[in-house]
């Protein structure tokens, strides 16, 4: 038995279900609990308040403060669940995350563990520079994260549990425009991301790739919003005979080499895409490691679409112009075949 659910339905039903699992679980966030609220920013929470009375904490905005209390709670054996109300303030918590919920496990080696989830929503939505940028970048990089992106309900609620049982830290990036909320907090320009979700309980691995759809004459490496544009792009193209191969990346850190590799040496040809500036990105990343790992397999150099350098801008005019779309993957994909 399966039922249809948006990522916000899967997300809720995942917490409360391993709620109801362990008593350890709480969760940690801004506006989060709040009667009769929206149940945080995109309805992830909504009612859990009722559900679990004495686990469900609302936070000041003060993110550091907040990462601070979860990654104490961590430490003493909790399992918290924080999440903050836009992934841009998230650098208001990066002394705690970075300096000392990453490194805790790795200083006292072995024998402090830190279970923590950390659930950031990103993406360019209509709300202008400081309330839309793809963060996932920045944490990339730091030593003792697992860094997620989930794209569909399926892979979120079984990347949530798994993150949950995990002992190590797991940031899970979540599209604002991939949410699936409804009433109030419905989204303009909003993707169909529902899933039929299981009725047993299931995880999935948070080190692995997902492939979207099979193809033979290039890949296309994307994740979250541009995960759905890519495989948008591959269905049109493939009316003109081109075959693409949709990976989603969903594990951001660690990155998935054998899954890439494989359809790279398939292929030969290499399309990333990516939300966000172009210059420093996790495009940038994967790109190198496929040259170090593949190379020799490349028929010719990779290609990079993302957003330009530059703030993410407010009109909705501009926001639209900036953020990659599916008629410029689809040219990106005609300009490699041309190899």
């Amino acid at each position: 038995m399966t039922k249809r659910l948006g990522i916000a339905e899967a997300l809720r039903e995942a917490i409360g279900e391993e709620m109801e699992r362990d008593a350890s679980i709480f969760c940690i966030g801004e506006d989060i609990a709040v009667p009769g609220g929206w149940g945080g920013a995109f309805t992830v929470t909504l009612g859990l308040e009722k559900r679990f009375p004495d686990r469900m904490f609302n936070t000041p905005i003060a993110e550091l403060g907040l990462f601070g209390v979860a990654g104490g709670a961590a430490m003493m054996g909790m399992r918290p669940i924080a999440d903050v109300q836009y992934g841009d303030f998230l650098f208001l918590a990066c002394d705690q995350i970075i300096n000392n919920i990453a490194k805790m496990r790795y200083m006292s080696g072995g024998q402090i563990r830190m279970p923590l989830v950390l659930r950031a929503p990103v993406g360019a939505t209509g709300r202008g520079s400081q309330h839309a940028q793809c963060t996932e970048r920045y944490f990339i990089g730091v030593p003792g994260l697992y860094v997620v992106a989930v794209s569909t309900a399926y892979d979120a609620k079984g990347i949530l549990k798994a993150a949950v049982r995990n002992d190590n830290p797991v940031m899970i990036f979540e599209h604002k425009l991939l949410y699936g909320s409804k009433g109030p907090r419905a989204e303009s320009g909003a993707v169909d991301a529902t899933s039929d979700i299981p009725e047993e309980d299931y995880t999935l691995p948070l080190d692995r790739a997902a492939v979207r759809r099979e193809g033979s004459d290039v890949t296309i490496l994307a994740w979250l919003l541009m995960a759905h544009y890519a495989y948008q792009a591959a269905e049109q193209l493939e009316k003109e005979n081109i075959h693409a191969e949709v990976i989603d990346v969903r594990s951001l850190a660690p990155l998935d080499y054998e899954s890439i590799g494989t359809s790279v040496k398939k292929t030969g040809r290499v399309l990333l895409v990516e939300e966000g500036p172009k210059t420093g990105s996790v495009s940038a990343e994967i790109a190198a490691g496929i040259l170090e790992r593949f190379g020799e397999h490349l028929r010719c150099p990779i290609r990079r679409i993302a957003s330009p350098d530059i703030p993410v801008p407010f009109s909705p005019v501009l926001e639209n112009a900036y953020r990659p779309d599916v008629s410029r993957i689809v040219q990106g994909i005609r300009d490699l075949m041309r190899y």
